[in-house]
């Protein structure tokens, strides 16, 4: 059955490629997340909102996990080829990597022709932070953060759990990531009821985000760092990032690119201090949002060949059992 799951993986990170996810189409994760919405408007009131919370992941977890399982298992059940179309077409949704090069992309086209507010508009939609009064090193520096932050999350992460579980696996993945990015926040309303969905979020996370990060140093010839010293920074670099995973791939492209990452951003005109990562050897520039894609890409195709090698390794060894 993994060998079901890795080529259902292939084809999916193959037609995320080549189409991404059109907005016209239905997404899972859009229906996902309306789930939560009602659920939260139900539950996130009165008392006992940590267990409240815990209880919401629970359910949409599940019910994501049954819903995908009861359809792959259908379409398998009719015949393999159907199975595995239906596990590449629900694996492509819980993947990002076409949609992430086009949002980056979308930023770097406009300061290429040194439009300034068509760039900023662009990042806008792709962070949280400020953006009216960015210039172009701070754009820049926002959308290499956003692509490789999310290498992990949007990559490489689903794809992982879908070499154990195939597409149910993953979407359960994406549910869990959904929750996270809705109600995983450390403000009032969410403080205690979105506890459960960040905590979880993170362990789910945690071994992908580490491979990641070697991944990118393992696959880009950086003109400023060599690998082995590029792997020995890693670690420290990462943990200077509030996140325990995020800033596994954002200090692996920061060392890589020679600059820092991180720094001072204002969100909704309140300054946040962020610990810089990286041995910075020059000035952010916006040919780094293209190097960062490339890393991007470069990191999902080898992911893929680790994931054919390990899945690969254990189909076999399972022969000998």
């Amino acid at each position: 059955m993994i060998i079901y799951h890795l080529v259902s993986i292939t084809f999916a990170l193959m037609i995320d490629r080549i189409i991404g996810d059109p907005p016209s189409w239905p997404h899972p994760v859009r229906w996902i997340g309306s789930f939560i919405s009602w659920l939260e408007r139900r539950l996130n009131k009165g008392a006992r909102r940590r267990a409240k919370g815990i209880i919401l992941l629970i359910i949409v977890t599940l019910a994501v996990f049954s819903m995908t399982w009861l359809i792959v298992w259908g379409a398998y059940q009719a015949h393999t080829i159907a199975g595995l179309a239906a596990e590449s077409a629900i694996i492509t949704t819980t993947i990002a990597q076409n949609d992430l090069k086009k949002a980056a992309m979308s930023v770097y086209q406009p300061l290429k022709a040194g439009d300034m507010p068509e760039a900023r508009c662009a990042v806008s939609m792709i962070v949280g932070r400020d953006t009216q009064y960015l210039n172009e090193s701070g754009i820049t520096r926002a959308t290499v953060e956003t692509v490789a932050e999310n290498v992990s999350d949007g990559i490489t992460a689903p794809l992982f759990w879908a070499l154990f579980g195939g597409a149910p696996l993953a979407m359960a993945y994406r549910a869990v990531n959904t929750c996270d990015s809705m109600v995983g926040y450390k403000n009032t309303r969410y403080r205690h009821f979105g506890w459960a969905s960040a905590r979880f979020d993170d362990i789910v996370n945690w071994i992908p985000s580490r491979i990641t990060g070697v991944c990118m140093i393992l696959v880009y010839r950086s003109p400023y760092i060599p690998k082995r010293k590029a792997c020995h920074h890693l670690k420290r670099e990462a943990a200077k990032h509030p996140s325990p995973n995020s800033g596994w791939g954002e200090a692996a492209v920061a060392l890589l690119l020679g600059v820092q990452l991180g720094g001072t951003n204002f969100y909704q005109g309140i300054k946040s201090e962020r610990a810089v990562m990286g041995l910075p050897q020059k000035d952010l520039e916006k040919g780094d949002i293209k190097a960062a894609v490339s890393i991007m890409e470069r990191s999902a195709w080898f992911f893929l060949i680790l994931l054919w090698i390990g899945g690969g390794c254990y189909a076999v060894a399972g022969t000998w059992l």
